[in-house]
């Protein structure tokens, strides 16, 4: 997927394509994501589509439920969905920086292992 450490670095045009789909997999990971939440409060928790949004996402982002919840069952997908989020946000992140993470790294072995001239 990336480039070998001896090559050298990708054109910048191609590793801005690289970047694109890269936020696109971590835009389509959230996506998924939110969907999987919105339709555990909309049937577990029978949470209106707009309520079940609000609350999928604040899980989502680490900021905790907005409604009381009031089945077993829907505390328990609360709880696991949490767990889920958690996760799931490390991920994207890695998925999102891991071209610029790699080109740094890249640029810096490049300039530090120049081979030697000798005169």
């Amino acid at each position: 997927m990336f480039e070998h450490y001896k090559l050298p670095l990708l054109p910048f045009r191609l590793f801005m394509m690289r970047v694109l789909r890269n936020v696109t997999i971590g835009l389509l990971a959230l996506g998924i994501s939110l969907s999987i939440g919105m339709s555990g409060y909309h049937y577990i928790e029978k949470e209106p589509w707009v309520d079940a949004f609000a609350n999928a996402a604040m899980i989502l982002s680490g900021m905790g439920p907005l409604n009381p919840l009031n089945t077993d069952a829907g505390k328990i997908f609360a709880g696991c969905y949490a767990l889920y989020s958690g996760l799931i946000f490390i991920i994207i992140v890695g998925i999102i920086l891991a071209p610029v993470v790699h080109r740094m790294f890249h640029q810096w072995h490049l300039a530090h292992n120049k081979p030697e001239i000798e005169l």
